[in-house]
């Protein structure tokens, strides 16, 4: 795992195999970001226009790589592009994917130094989170030889001496980052080695080192409590369903939040069978239970006051004699029944079980993950999650939230005139189906259902972000993202701070 640090040595004079520095597109040809002067000068002032010739232009997400003068420690320059040149200060998104990149350029380097703009301690814990997940290598399957260990330090460089807030800025990176690459790891993991059981062992093990109270509920208590959603996904499969409760608690805490998380180990679709070139990636459909679970050991590492709890609601999806059927009932925990239509819609099934039962220790708020829908992808694409609340307020809030820390969100509308495909069964309470246009919002609407009233509560859905199945950009790999991991600290971040939800 990388490690981080923060030092206010010069650039110059700190021994590193490597440093980073930024650069960016101006009107007459690249300029240096700040942070770069004391390499510059190692450069006679002629650092631009030697990286100029070497063919850089400052784009984001450009390295160019250059031996070191005599004048400087580290043996090699790394310069990363940001984009277009900004006087007032660079956007903390360009800080954290020009690190992203810079990590990611420098695997096998046992330790490079970031010379990127990092005055402010929120500059600097851009540079940190972007550099620790650009660093980020799934390697669980690979044998030796098969590619380069992630860098093995980042230091960050910054001119605030004396300040502790540096620190601290840093430490907040590492705590975020490495619950970020926890989710990312979970993600990537084999659907064979990743089951609803291993995954609960996993939360117990996070729970016993974080001082998490964890609680799993097994197939035989889930039937007992009657939750026929997570059962009835689990049917089909040799591996039963679990029901996991993380909790974190503080003393001083003033508000309560609850995250659900979709935690489908693997999607099949079930008797609903996904055509080939649609099933290969459906490890992925836990991402939300893994976005819950990393965000709620974040904020106990963080020491936040207010209480947080994350419910992985967790199955998996697939077809044999005794998988739910197309047209079978399910009576649902809280007693509501749904007649199955589609099996393949099966993410809103367990999350409705999560949600009722989040719902019984009266949160203030909760919030669910999922990697619910295709039609959220075709809406928004792959790189930003839709947002569907109870109040206008909070979607409102949280899409701002999400900008804040550099998640693409969009907020959507729970129209009610879309509830009528799913109400109309003849024979349940609601149908797992509802009109085929609009097909991320009546997901949403569906689990709108198991809301307890009085309570305030957000759907994000992650079908587009959470798998990135194209080039590396930024500090987003291939594979597991954490998508909405930062957006859920952030709000509980808020909630300590404002102690309300």
């Amino acid at each position: 795992m990388t490690a981080l640090s923060v030092s206010t040595s010069s650039a110059a004079s700190l021994r590193a195999d490597a440093l980073v520095v930024g650069v960016a597109k101006g009107p007459k040809g690249i300029v240096l970001a700040p942070g770069a002067e004391a390499v510059n000068e190692a450069f006679d002032g002629k650092l631009a226009e030697v990286l100029g010739t070497l063919g850089a232009t400052g784009a984001e997400g450009e390295t160019v790589k250059v031996a070191s003068p005599a004048g400087l420690k580290a043996a090699l320059v790394l310069a990363v592009g940001l984009g277009e040149a900004a006087e007032g200060g660079y956007e903390l998104e360009a800080l954290r994917r020009a690190a992203g990149v810079a990590a990611r350029a420098l695997a096998g380097v046992k330790k490079a130094a970031l010379a990127l703009p990092a005055e402010s301690a929120e500059e600097v814990e851009a540079v940190a989170l972007g550099g620790l997940l650009g660093s980020y290598v799934f390697g669980t399957y690979k044998g030796n030889g098969n590619g380069k260990e992630p860098v093995g330090e980042l230091v960050v460089l910054t001119v605030r001496k004396g300040s502790k807030d540096a620190k601290a800025a840093v430490e907040r990176a590492a705590a975020i980052g490495e619950e970020m690459n926890r989710a990312r790891d979970l993600v990537n993991t084999a659907p064979n080695d990743l089951t609803p059981k291993s995954f609960a062992a996993i939360a117990q093990a996070a729970g016993k080192e974080h001082g998490l109270k964890v609680e799993v509920l097994d197939e035989k208590a889930l039937t007992k409590g009657g939750f026929g959603g997570l059962l009835g996904v689990g049917n089909g499969s040799a591996n039963p369903p679990r029901l996991v409760k993380v909790a974190y608690t503080h003393p001083k805490a003033k508000a309560s939040l609850a995250f659900v998380g979709k935690g489908i180990t693997y999607d099949s679709g079930g008797i609903s069978l996904k055509p080939a070139g649609h099933n290969e990636t459906m490890k992925c459909d836990m991402a939300g239970a893994a976005a819950v679970f990393a965000a709620v050991v974040a904020a106990k590492r963080l020491g936040l006051a207010v209480n947080v709890t994350a419910w992985l609601a967790l199955a998996e999806n697939m077809p044999s004699g005794s998988a739910t059927r197309p047209g079978d009932v399910l009576r649902m925990y809280g007693g509501k029944t749904v007649e199955v239509l589609n099996t393949d819609a099966e993410g809103r099934l367990v999350l409705a079980d999560a949600i009722v039962k989040a719902g019984e220790d009266n949160p203030d708020v909760i919030v669910d993950v999922a990697t619910l829908t295709g039609a959220m992808v075709m809406a928004l694409g792959t790189r930003t999650f839709g947002v569907m609340a109870n109040s206008d307020e909070l979607r409102e809030n949280l899409h701002a939230l999400a900008g804040e820390v550099g998640e693409q969100s969009w907020p959507m509308p729970l129209p009610a005139e879309l509830k009528k495909g799913m109400t109309d069964s003849t024979i349940a309470d609601l149908a797992n189906m509802g009109e085929r246009m609009g097909g991320g919002l009546v997901a949403g609407l569906f689990l709108q259902e198991f809301v307890a009233e009085g309570i305030d509560w957000a759907h994000l859905d992650i079908a587009g972000p959470a798998f990135h199945e194209s080039a590396p950009f930024g500090y987003t790999p291939k594979g597991g993202t954490a998508s909405a991991v930062r957006t859920l600290v952030r709000f509980a971040e808020q909630t300590a701070a404002n102690g309300k939800a």
